[in-house]
């Protein structure tokens, strides 16, 4: 009985080593260059059309980014973030905004991912700040 017991415990570790290896080898390792071409082209060309002000990593800290994105709250709660990272949203502007056609099959949340790690690494306390110019 032991022996079933030692059996049945490795199974069980062999097993849940498995799970966790493929989810790290799952894992998506974001792309802050990709994510930079989509804040410029994007993010900033909507900004600019609506508002008529660019914005830069640089103007946040990295937990105040963080924290903005984990709120999902844009335009002063109106709507989300999430939603202009979405497939809905850059075929609605694919027509007039080339980094939203590059883009339009990327999933959302690589995108999303992509554009979180370049303003955290432009970020006024981060890597290299960057600005949108």
């Amino acid at each position: 009985m032991t022996r079933k017991i030692s059996m049945s415990a490795l199974t069980l570790t062999v097993a849940l080593l498995g799970v966790t290896a493929s989810e790290v080898a799952l894992a998506y390792d974001a792309d802050w260059k990709r994510g930079r071409v989509y804040f410029r082209q994007v993010c900033t060309s909507c900004h600019m059309a609506q508002v008529n002000k660019q914005f830069s990593p640089n103007e946040k800290k990295k937990a105040e980014w963080a924290a903005y994105l984990d709120a999902d709250k844009h335009n002063k709660g109106k709507d989300t973030v999430k939603q202009y990272f979405s497939k809905q949203y850059r075929a609605s502007i694919k027509a007039t905004n080339k980094a939203a056609e590059k883009f339009a099959d990327t999933p959302d949340q690589e995108l999303i991912d992509d554009v979180k790690a370049f303003i955290i690494r432009g970020a006024k306390d981060g890597d290299s700040p960057a600005s949108c110019s």
